[in-house]
């Protein structure tokens, strides 16, 4: 048996517009929209933006991403605006942490982190 990529739930926080603006500007498009949900895909990353809030699940939610080449990425980041852009969004700089991955971490709109490797 072999198990497909996860696809994950996201919350989008108060504002689900905010979000999903947040989430163009990263680079990611729409597949498709329906209500309060929308799934949003970059290159194989895939997830569902869900019109969800929950402070405590959206502090304590964190996604695992892996890219090509992370300072490439830390720089896409950078220069897509978004850290200045959206209200409490804010990230790391590329670094190895202790369990032996160089990671960027991202603090979306909704308070997610997302962890790009």
């Amino acid at each position: 048996m072999t198990l497909s990529p996860i696809k994950p739930f996201v919350p989008s926080g108060a504002d689900f517009a905010l979000a999903r603006q947040f989430f163009l500007d990263l680079g990611f498009s729409v597949n498709w929209e329906n209500g309060g949900c929308c799934e949003l895909q970059s290159g194989n990353a895939m997830f569902i933006l869900q019109e969800f809030q929950n402070r405590e699940m959206q502090e304590n939610l964190m996604l695992a991403v892996r890219v090509d080449d992370l300072d490439a990425w830390w720089q896409h980041l950078c220069d897509s605006g978004v850290l200045e852009r959206y209200p409490g969004v804010r990230a790391t700089e590329p670094k190895v942490f202790p369990w032996g991955n160089r990671e960027v971490h991202l603090l979306d709109p909704a308070g997610v982190c997302w962890h790009f490797i």
